[in-house]
Formats: C-alpha cells, structure tokens, sequence
C-alpha cells in the first residue's frame, strides 16, 4: 500500500453539539493552512477526526438555501442547525460516525477522496459489511435543481461507498491551496432517513419523495452489522495508518486545542 504521508495522526472527540463540531473542523482547517499543525506535528503528516453529534443535528451545506430547513420545527425538537464548511446538501446527522480527513498535500481530490473511502471501505469489511465503490457520476447541477434533491444521500459521487446499490458513506470535500478538508457521515441506524420532518415544504407529495428516495438509495449500518462506533473507530485508525511511513499516532482533544492560535475567532 502506498504511503502518501509522513504521519497518520488520529483523534476521536466523540458527542458534541452541531456548532462545536463545524467549528472544530473549521479550525482544523485553518490550524492546517496556516502551518500550526505542521509545525507542532510534522511536516507531510495528515489528521482523521472521528465524531458524533448531541443533540441531533441538520447540516447544509455551505451554499445550500438555509430556508429549505423548517428552523422553528428543528428548535421545538431540540435539533441543531448549523452549515458545514464543505458542499453538499442536507443530513440529519442522529445515530452517526462521522469523520473527517485534513492534510496539507498537492494530490488531486480524486486521489484523496478514494483513499479515504478505501480505508473505510476495509473497515466495514472487518465487520462483515460488503460495500463497493460507486462507480458513476451524477450531474451534480441538475440533481440540485430538482426540489427532491434537498438531501445528501440521495445521490452518490464515484469512489463513495455503496451496499447492494445504496448509499452507506456520504462524503464532501473543500480545498484551499493545498490544504484539503474532506467529511462524510456514516448512518449506524436508519434514523438519518428522518430527514423529511424538518424540511420547510408543506407538499405531502414532495416529503413523500423524498422519505422514498432515502428508503431506496440510502442504507444504513444496522442492516448488515451489529457493530457501532466504539467497534468501528479503532479499525479505521488501524486502516488509516497504513497510508503512513511511521504509521498512527493517537491525538487527545486537548493536544489539538491546544495549536497555535486554535481558538482565535473563526
């Protein structure tokens, strides 16, 4: 296997609330751009942040139209809202593992946006899921322009993960310079497929649309596993050090947090 970094350094910061977790990631990014993790961790080295999220939360994308959100509804539920740094549309991120990836590198999104997926895609073997890449590119343009389109799950970009034809990994990316963020969420439970109930649309016809859409093109790890994130975290931090020359090395929130200008205003 290749390695394409220095380091593999990992960290799990566990259940937070929705801004927190977008704001972490922001300032990893930024820790990244402006060389405060290089410099505190290596040069050529990369970082996975595994998470998930309390209370449940709706992520946009960053240039997603905020009102397809029913905010009024989300606050009366106790469900977060916030915009992810990355594109992409809505998730309801509920029973989840989500992760993200961040490296200072001039590699091409695609070789990275496979890699990440490959990792992930030897761990869920490790728990006896068969997921396959997708194969395939949709016409992202189009798919946004159709009302329905309001979720992220219900399209799939080649190289993210599929079981039996639907979607168990969905995935985002953002480059600035050569700094690269990129974040996906794995569903453990179908819950992801409630999506429907804080979108601001009183047409039955489109909700039904789109809860038919998630049933059909979104699945979810339940299906095929009794693992969860305790299992699965260590299996992707084993995966994800093997991409490395000097292997994974495990970071604790508070060695993150404590970076070079890590809580400047955002």
């Amino acid at each position: 296997m290749q390695s394409l970094f220095s380091s593999v350094y990992c960290v799990d910061t566990g259940a937070c609330s929705g801004q927190f977790n977008m704001d972490f990631d922001i300032r990893l990014m930024r820790a990244f751009a402006d060389g405060a993790f290089a410099r505190a961790f290596g040069e050529g080295c990369c970082l996975w942040r595994f998470y998930a999220w309390s209370p449940s939360a709706v992520s946009l994308g960053r240039n997603q139209n905020p009102a397809e959100i029913d905010r009024e509804h989300c606050r009366a539920e106790g469900v977060d809202v916030v915009v992810r740094p990355t594109g992409g549309r809505a998730v309801f991120h509920a029973d989840e593992l989500t992760y993200s990836f961040f490296a200072t590198t001039p590699l091409p999104n695609e070789v990275i946006y496979q890699m990440v997926h490959e990792t992930i895609l030897r761990a869920l073997s490790s728990v006896g899921v068969a997921a396959e890449f997708c194969r395939s590119q949709p016409d992202f343009r189009a798919r946004y322009a159709s009302p329905e389109s309001v979720s992220c799950f219900t399209a799939s970009a080649r190289y993210e993960l599929q079981v039996d034809g639907r979607k168990i990994v969905g995935s985002a990316q953002r480059r600035n310079g050569n700094v690269l963020l990129q974040h996906g969420s794995l569903p453990l439970s179908a819950r992801h497929r409630q999506l429907s109930r804080y979108i601001a649309n009183d047409s039955r016809e489109l909700i039904d649309l789109i809860d038919a859409d998630m049933e059909r093109k979104t699945a979810s790890l339940d299906e095929f596993s009794g693992a969860g994130y305790a299992d699965l975290v260590p299996l992707l931090i084993a995966e994800a050090g093997k991409y490395a020359r000097s292997g994974v090395k495990l970071l604790t929130s508070g060695e993150i947090e404590s970076l070079e200008g890590f809580h400047l205003p955002l």
